[in-house]
C-alpha cells in the first residue's frame, strides 16, 4: 500500500464567513457564556460578545479601515484580542498576528511587509514595552488597548458589510516562527481557518456545554483557530486563564470555571504536572483537550490521561500554513494510538508521504516527507510568490518539511524534521526516537536531542535534559549506561547537557538551531565543521 489517505466525512464543509458563522451561533445560544477573561474578571454571553464585536467593527469602519486592509494585533491573551479577531473578520479586514515576543527589528519588518493600516497594541507585557518599541520604529497608526482612543473605537448603530464578503477572502496573516532568516506571512482565508477550527471541535465532540481553557497564545493558530473558532462554531465557551502561560493560573481557571477541555504544548502540561500544589486543584470537570505544537512525549501523555482526568485528550499535528491541523487522533482511539501517532488525516483533507529522493509516494511504514492538500492549505505567503511556490507544488500539495511514516490503518507518526535528521557515520538517526526512550529515564522530566559536528562520524548526538525535582546529577556516562543494550550504539548520545529549559518560540516550538549553535560553543567544537542541518 502507498502512504496516501483522504479524510472521509458525512459532515460538509462550512461555506460561510467567520462573521456569518458567529451570527448563526449567537442566534442559537445568545444567553450562553461565550468568553471569560479570568485575569481581568470579565465575562460575556454570546449576545454580549456579538454586540461588542459589532461596535468595534463599526469603529474600525469609521476610522477608514476597509475590506482587505491589514490590521495588526500585538498583545498577550486578553478579551480585546478576541474582539479584534472577530471584528476584523466581520468587515473583511485582514488580521495580522504580531508575535508578543517580537522586538523592534522584527516589528518593523512585519509592519512594512504586511503594509499595516492600523496596529492595535497592549501598552506593555512582562519585559516588553510595546509602546516604546512602536515609537522607536516611528509607526504612528497605533491604538493602545485601554486608552481613550481604544474606548472611542466602539461605535453604536450602522450596518456592517457582511454581504460584500466571501469565504475565500484572505482574513488572517500569521508570520511563521522564522528560526532562520525573516518570517514569512502565511495568508489564510475564512474558509481555511473557520473549517479547521470547526472540524477540530467536531473531533473532540464539542457542544454548547463545553468550556475550553486556552492558555496557549491567541497570536498563534493553536489559540485563535483551535481554541476560539472551535468554540464559537459550536457555541462553547472560551476561557482565558492569564495573559501569558502560568501553570498555577491555568489549573485554577480549570477548577473555578469548570472547564471541560484544556489545551497546551507538551512543556505546558509538564509544568502543570510538576507543580507542588498539583493535587490541590479539582480537575474533575475535564474530559478532553488538545496537546500539540511539538512532539508529545508518551510518558507525559499517559500522565495527562491518568492524573488530569483527560481521558479523551487528542493529539493534533499541523503547521500555520495548513490552518493549522492536518492530522488528529479521535476520541475513540486507543491510548497507544494517542501516544504513538499524531492520528489520521482530518476530514476533507488528503495526506501523503513522499520519498525525498524520488519524489514519489512512499510505501506504508517507510519514512518520507509528509504533504497535505485540501481546504486548509493557505492562499500563500503574503507578497512572496517565490516562497509560496517553494512550499506549495503545482498540484496544491503543501510540503511540510516533516519526516513521517504512515501505517496500514492510515495513522501518521512524525519521526522528525528533515533538517533535524542526524547522520552519524552514515546511519540515519531520528532524534524523536531517542527522545521518547530518554523520557523513560526516572530522573528526566524533559529532553531534546540534536546533532553536533564530529570530525570522525560527521555528527554525534547530544541530549539537552531537564531533570525532575530532587533528581541526582546526570552525566553522559549515566545516560549511556541507561541506554546500553536498549538502543543501537549509534543512537546513544555522546554528550549530555543539563538545563532548566530549552530555547523556545512563543508558540512552544523548541529552537533546535539555537541549541546547536550554543552546543558548538559549549563543547568547543570546530564551528567550521558545520553539520548538514546546523
Amino acid at each position: 500500500m502507498l502512504a496516501y489517505t483522504s479524510g472521509i466525512s458525512d459532515v460538509p464543509l462550512l461555506g460561510e464567513t467567520i462573521g456569518a458563522n458567529l451570527e448563526r451561533t449567537v442566534a442559537r445560544f445568545a444567553g450562553r457564556e461565550a468568553l471569560v477573561d479570568v485575569a481581568a474578571g470579565r465575562r460575556w454571553t454570546y449576545a454580549e460578545l456579538n454586540a461588542a464585536v459589532d461596535k468595534l467593527a463599526r469603529g474600525l469602519l469609521a476610522r477608514g479601515i476597509a475590506k482587505g486592509d491589514r490590521v495588526g494585533i500585538w498583545a498577550p491573551n486578553c478579551a480585546e484580542w478576541v474582539l479584534v479577531q472577530y471584528a476584523t473578520a466581520k468587515i473583511g479586514a485582514i488580521l495580522v498576528n504580531v508575535n508578543p515576543a517580537y522586538r523592534t527589528h522584527e516589528l518593523a519588518f512585519v509592519v512594512k511587509q504586511s503594509g499595516l493600516s492600523l496596529l492595535i497594541s497592549a501598552v506593555s507585557f512582562k519585559t516588553s514595552d510595546y509602546q516604546a518599541m512602536i515609537e522607536e520604529i516611528g509607526y504612528e497608526k497605533a491604538i493602545f488597548i485601554g486608552s481613550p482612543e481604544w474606548d472611542a473605537l466602539s461605535v453604536d448603530g450602522g450596518e456592517l458589510p457582511g454581504a460584500e464578503l466571501t469565504f475565500d477572502d484572505p482574513i488572517n496573516i500569521q508570520y511563521t516562527s522564522g528560526t532562520t532568516g525573516f518570517p514569512k506571512g502565511a495568508t489564510l482565508s475564512h474558509h481555511n481557518i473557520l473549517n479547521n477550527g470547526f472540524f477540530v471541535g467536531e473531533l473532540v465532540d464539542y457542544t454548547e456545554q463545553d468550556r475550553i481553557c486556552i492558555p496557549v497564545p491567541l497570536y498563534h493558530c493553536f489559540g485563535m483557530v483551535m481554541g476560539n473558532l472551535a468554540a464559537t462554531s459550536h457555541g462553547a465557551c472560551m476561557v482565558l486563564p492569564a495573559p501569558g502561560f502560568d501553570p498555577a493560573a491555568t489549573l485554577a481557571a480549570v477548577a473555578a470555571e469548570r472547564c471541560t477541555s484544556l489545551y497546551g504544548v507538551p512543556t505546558m502540561f509538564i509544568a502543570e504536572l510538576g507543580l507542588d500544589t498539583f493535587a490541590e486543584y479539582d480537575l474533575s470537570s475535564l474530559r478532553t483537550g488538545i496537546m500539540a505544537g511539538s512532539p508529545c512525549p508518551v510518558e507525559v501523555m499517559k500522565r495527562v490521561v491518568a492524573e488530569m482526568n483527560m481521558a479523551e485528550v487528542a493529539i493534533c499535528y499541523g503547521m500555520t500554513e495548513t490552518s493549522p491541523v492536518s492530522t488528529m487522533t479521535r476520541s475513540d482511539d486507543s491510548l497507544a494510538r494517542r501516544t504513538e501517532t499524531v492520528g489520521r488525516t482530518m476530514p476533507h483533507l488528503e495526506s501523503k508521504v513522499l520519498d525525498p529522493d524520488t519524489g514519489r509516494v512512499a510505501e506504508r511504514g517507510v519514512p518520507g516527507e509528509l504533504c497535505t492538500r485540501g481546504y486548509s492549505v493557505m492562499l500563500g505567503y503574503w507578497d512572496q510568490p517565490e516562497a509560496t511556490t517553494e512550499a506549495i507544488d503545482a498540484a496544491r500539495w503543501m510540503h511540510t518539511g516533516d519526516l513521517a511514516t504512515m501505517d496500514d490503518d492510515g495513522y501518521v507518526n512524525i519521526v522528525g524534521r528533515i533538517k533535524d535528521l542526524v547522520i552519524r557515520g552514515g546511519e540515519n538517526v531520528y532524534p524523536r526516537e531517542v527522545e521518547e526512550f530518554l523520557y523513560t529515564h526516572p530522573d528526566i522530566a524533559d529532553v531534546q536531542v540534536i546533532g553536533v559536528p564530529d570530525p570522525k562520524y560527521g555528527e554525534e548526538l547530544m541530549a539537552w535534559v531537564v531533570l525532575r525535582p530532587g533528581a541526582e546529577p546526570l552525566t553522559a556516562d549515566r545516560v549511556r549506561e541507561f541506554c546500553a543494550g536498549k538502543l543501537s550504539h549509534f543512537k546513544i548520545p555522546r554528550y549530555v547537557h543539563v538545563v532548566d529549559g530549552f530555547p523556545m518560540t512563543v508558540t512552544g516550538k523548541v529552537r533546535k538551531v539555537e541549541m546547536r549553535e550554543k552546543s558548538v560553543t559549549l563543547l568547543g567544537l570546530d564551528a567550521a565543521a558545520k553539520t548538514h542541518n546546523a
